[in-house]
């Protein structure tokens, strides 16, 4: 189990903040047809009960987008995973296939308008994992994005540097098919509200379609 910390100046900047770790074994696939049914449902569902510019009205997603600006990010240049995620279905984008794991997070992101870190806990270097915020010539390799300025975002590192903010995560921590530890990390910058109903949703996912008994969970 990891331990999981919150840096003063997130907590002076964010005082709200609550954020739920799962740690969980699990069986990965690289695609899995009833998840997607699912996924599918609840994107034609969004998209037709939410406008482009309703996106960032959820609060979880709105929240998120207020601390960037706390720590001096434009959350429009480097939006959160939610609302990037969110605002794909709105106009009509497909979504990415990723993984079982990283289509399965990204199906709870959806619905809940969390941003969701989701790491090989294999890949993590040490027992700690604390939220600071990023610094300026910080190297972050986003997956599939290349060196990341990640100064002024919410940052996840381990012993050795970032692994995962809420716009995205790190090349060096990534899921894979491979992965049989996963550390997925629910962001609540808006509070403990609908945090543990998230937990849930993600664990019985985990249950069904990653052969998973759902993990343990950390609130911190």
């Amino acid at each position: 189990m990891f331990i999981l910390k919150v840096s003063e100046e997130v907590r002076k900047a964010c005082p709200d903040y609550n954020g739920a770790a799962i740690l969980a074994t699990v069986k990965n696939s690289s695609f899995n047809e009833d998840l997607w049914k699912q996924i599918d449902a609840v994107a034609a569902e969004y998209k037709t009960s939410h406008k482009i510019d309703e996106v960032k009205n959820n609060p979880h997603i709105l929240a998120t987008r207020n601390a960037y600006k706390k720590f001096g990010k434009d959350p429009n240049r480097y939006r959160p995973s939610a609302e990037a995620l969110c605002r794909r279905i709105v106009r009509d984008l497909p979504l990415y296939r990723i993984d079982t794991l990283v289509d399965l997070i990204n199906l709870v992101s959806i619905r809940t308008g969390y941003s969701i870190g989701g790491f090989d806990a294999s890949k993590i270097v040490g027992d700690t994992v604390e939220l600071g915020v990023g610094k300026a010539d910080e190297p972050f390799e986003g997956i599939g994005r290349g060196m990341l300025n990640i100064e002024g975002l919410p940052v996840y590192r381990d012993a050795i540097g970032g692994i995962g903010t809420p716009t995205s995560d790190n090349e060096r921590t990534k899921l894979s098919v491979e992965t049989t530890q996963l550390l997925a990390i629910i962001n609540a910058y808006s509070g403990s509200e609908g945090l543990a109903e998230a937990v849930d949703y993600m664990q019985s996912l985990l249950r069904e379609f990653t052969e998973s008994d759902g993990g343990e969970v950390i609130y911190y």
